[in-house]
This record gives C-alpha cells, sequence and structure tokens, in this order.
C-alpha cells in the first residue's frame, strides 16, 4: 500500500498528463486531504483511492486524475458537437435547468470538491459541466433523441446503443455454489475512457469498489463491488424510448444506491425511486452473503425484479419483461442477425452447457468469445460477447449505424465470491479477448472517419490484473 507525499503526488499527476496550467499552491487542509488518497497505473488502469467526506472525495480525485478528466471533457464535447452540431456549451445549458435541481447534496458536494481538485491542478471546470459529463449517457442516448426529434419536427429517433454483455450465475449453476458475475463494456471506442478503478471509502454508507471514467461519482459501466456484499453490473435495454425530465437522474440513484444500499431490495427501491428512464438498464445483482442473485430490467413506465438462489441471469441488450419490450422498445427479439439477440443466444447456450462448471476462469473465457449465433460460428464482430464493430464489414441494427465502426468490447471484468469477500475484483483493459486496437492503422484504412483521429486512441492487449479495495 502506498501513501503519497505532497511531492510524489504531483508527480503522479504529471505522469498521467501535465496540467493546463501551473497549480495552485494547496491550503493545508487540502494538503492533508491528499494525504489520505493514492493512485497508481497498471496494466492500463489507473486505481485511485479516496476518501473523507463529500466534498475531500471530490478534490482528491479532482486534483489526482486532473489531466485524465479534462481530455475526457475535450472528447466528450467532441463526440457531442459531431453527432449533434450543437455546442458543448449549449448541452450543459439547457440540462443543467432540469438536471441540477435533482441531485442530491452530498454528490453536489463531491461536485464541487472535484471542481475545486481540478482548479488546484490548473484545469478550469464547472458544476454545471461535470453534471452533464457524469450524465452523459442518459443526455447522449435518451433525452437527446427526443430533442432532436423536437428540432426535426418528428422524423426517426435515434438510437440507444446496444452495449455490454454479462451474466451473473450462483447455486448449481456454478463450480462452488457461490455468485459469479462478469461483464464486459462496449461503446463507441472514442468514449472507451472507462479505464479508472476507484476504491472509494466514504464517511457515511458502503465502501464501494468499481470501475469509472475520470471526473465521474457513479460508475457508468455500473460494475462494482461493496462492502454490503453486494455485487453489480448492467447492460442497457436496447432500441428503448423513454426521457422524463422530472425524474431523478440515473447515475444519481445508482450512486446512491451503490454506497446507501445494505441488500438487494433496498438496492431496487433506491433505483426505483424517481425513476426518469434516462440509461435503461438490466440490472444483475448478487448478495455474496445470502448467494441470492436478481435482475431488475427498469424501463420508464414498466419494471420487472427476478430473484432466486440457484440459477442465472444474462444481459445483451435485449429486454425480458414484456411490457418493456412491446411498450417501451421496438426491438425484434427474434432477429438474430442483431447483436444484442445473436449474444442473447450464445449467453443462453453457455449457460446451459456450463451449468454447475462456471469459476472465473470459465467467466473470463466467455466475456472473450467470438461465436456468432447468426453465422453459426467463431467470428469476432458485432454479434459475439466480445463485440468488434471495427471488423463488421456487413452492417446489420441501429447502431453504431456504419460498416466498420470502431466501437465494441473494450473491457472485461468477473468477480466471485471469494473476491467480492475482500472488496476485490478481475479486470482486463482494452478488450476482453486481448485483442489489440492500432488507431492510426484503422483510421488509415478507414478514411471516413478522420474526424476522430485527434479523439481515437490506440488499446494494447493488456494482462488480467485484481484490484482490491485499500491496495
Amino acid at each position: 500500500m502506498t501513501r503519497f507525499t505532497l511531492s510524489s503526488l504531483c508527480a503522479a499527476c504529471l505522469l498521467l498528463t501535465a496540467p493546463a496550467r501551473a497549480s495552485s499552491p494547496l491550503t493545508p487542509e487540502q494538503t492533508a486531504w491528499l494525504a489520505k488518497a493514492r493512485t497508481f497505473p497498471r496494466a492500463g488502469w489507473t486505481y485511485i483511492h479516496v476518501e473523507g467526506g463529500p466534498r475531500e472525495r471530490g478534490f482528491q480525485q479532482g486534483y489526482l486524475l486532473a489531466p485524465a478528466i479534462a481530455d475526457n471533457l475535450r472528447v466528450t464535447g467532441r463526440l457531442w458537437t459531431y453527432g449533434s452540431s450543437m455546442e458543448w456549451t449549449w448541452l450543459i445549458d439547457h440540462t443543467a435547468p432540469f438536471l441540477e435541481p435533482k441531485v442530491d447534496a452530498e454528490d453536489l458536494a463531491e461536485l464541487d470538491g472535484m471542481v475545486e481538485g481540478l482548479k488546484a491542478a490548473g484545469v478550469t471546470s464547472s458544476r454545471r459541466e461535470l453534471i452533464a459529463f457524469n450524465a452523459w449517457f442518459e443526455l447522449d442516448w435518451y433525452w437527446w433523441p427526443g430533442e432532436l426529434k423536437k428540432l426535426r419536427e418528428g422524423g426517426a429517433t435515434p438510437a440507444v446503443k446496444q452495449s455490454c454483455s454479462s451474466f451473473i450465475a450462483t447455486g448449481s449453476a456454478t463450480a462452488d455454489g457461490g455468485v459469479v458475475l462478469a461483464h464486459n463494456s462496449m461503446v463507441d471506442y472514442p468514449e472507451a475512457y472507462h479505464n479508472v478503478v476507484i476504491d472509494l471509502q466514504p464517511d457515511k454508507g458502503h465502501r464501494i469498489l468499481m470501475q469509472t471514467a475520470a471526473g465521474w461519482i457513479h460508475s457508468g459501466t455500473d460494475f462494482f463491488v461493496t462492502d454490503a456484499g453486494l455485487v453489480g453490473s448492467e447492460t442497457t435495454i436496447g432500441n428503448f424510448d423513454g426521457y422524463d425530465q422530472k425524474g431523478i437522474p440515473e447515475f444519481v440513484r445508482a450512486r446512491r444506491a451503490m454506497q446507501d444500499a445494505a441488500g438487494i431490495d433496498e438496492w431496487c427501491a433506491i433505483m426505483r425511486r424517481g425513476n426518469n428512464g434516462g440509461y435503461a438498464n438490466s440490472w444483475l445483482l448478487g448478495d455474496v452473503n445470502s448467494r441470492e442473485i436478481a435482475r431488475l430490467e427498469l424501463g420508464l413506465k414498466y419494471d420487472r425484479l427476478e430473484k432466486t438462489k440457484d440459477g442465472f441471469f444474462v444481459g445483451s441488450n435485449i429486454a425480458e419483461e414484456p411490457k418493456i419490450l412491446r411498450l417501451e422498445t421496438d426491438a425484434n427479439e427474434n432477429d438474430v442477425r442483431l447483436s444484442a439477440v445473436s449474444r442473447h443466444v450464445r449467453w443462453k447456450s453457455l449457460m446451459a452447457k456450463y451449468g454447475g462448471k462456471i469459476d472465473l476462469a470459465q467467466a473470463k473465457r466467455f466475456e472473450a468469445d467470438h461465436f456468432d449465433s447468426f453465422l453459426q460460428r467463431d467470428r469476432a464482430g458485432s454479434r459475439s460477447l466480445c463485440g468488434h464493430y471495427e471488423l463488421e464489414d456487413q452492417y446489420w441494427g441501429p447502431w453504431p449505424g456504419a460498416p466498420n465502426y470502431p466501437a465494441g468490447t473494450f473491457d472485461g471484468k468477473v468477480v466471485d465470491s471469494r473476491l467480492a469477500k475482500r472488496m476485490s475484483f478481475a479486470a482486463r483493459w482494452g478488450s476482453a479477448c486481448g485483442k489489440p486496437f492500432d488507431a492510426p492503422k484503422f483510421l488509415a484504412a478507414h478514411p471516413q472517419f478522420d474526424w476522430m483521429k485527434d479523439i481515437l486512441k490506440s488499446r494494447r492487449t493488456q494482462p488480467w490484473v485484481e484490484f482490491r479495495a485499500g491496495k
């Protein structure tokens, strides 16, 4: 375990990327806050420990991850402007009035602390900008389609991205009868900046170890372990249509659930309370103490909670609750050409074949799987659990919208009861299968994506590594 002096803290920051401007002198209070925090790089990830009250936790992240936060804001702003034609400031100004009043006092204090930490490191941001950034998925995928439809005076609604493959199993489905959870994330490669593992130790509530992005106070990819014995992940509900500006943002509810909930039922109650429909997900949850697992499919008007101590649940972006599927999406659950359906079929096949044998080793193999259920053969592409849209020259489905689009799986994470009980999980950065991505080579072969040249990054092959709270 490494604790940093002030000089080594500054050095750690500079190792990531130099701040935009020279940092300002730290106050004695800020120096004391940073003495509790620590960070280090590992196999493509950045691990950070923050602790204390909300303002100091925010300051710790803002100061230590300032260069990465600044770059994430730059990339997200570029993606937004290119995809919408509107300025980043337009999005902030139009969403702050309904988002900010719905963010609870603790989260606001943490965001304010982050702004303070960024300023001390020479990076300028604001509470409003960080709120928009934390709400990026729900704004870009759920709020903006409705606004765009108004601006166009009708027309088609842009499709919600179909990203992530996950399963959770327990009882007779696993090798030792305990809980096994696995997840990988899929988004457009430019926004694959979720390479932070944060050990968040609040002064009130449960300790959280989760994957996140620099500058977020929630997970976003939503892979987490808490000291209440809860583990969780999610996959988006594809082709979803619905958003309520009067509700509580998803990133706020998700953070509160992870920090405040002592059990599965309480966790789900927090997520349902004030649900705005943003980032509608199938949540896979487990309690490693009771060995119970659950799936909460949470739409806007409809939801369903299922629980078991013997079996499994899977997630691949296709809703299984009939009312969500029929009344809140336009998805076709029978079209195996589509990524979500193909991956769903593959999950069911793997669960049937390996039932009773599932452990961490199998979970890692599942998340790296390249079987195409439509073509009935191994083929890395849009329909494989480990997705590679950049290799897909025959395009089906509403997202990402073009052949060979640089999108797909950029990580893999697994946890079982043994790891969770010591607040640990294993993770791989780059892709779950280890296939590298060479951005310059890709852009040379596909010049239609030249607009990404300053935001598309290469990812080399990385090993699986284990992270632990308090390391």
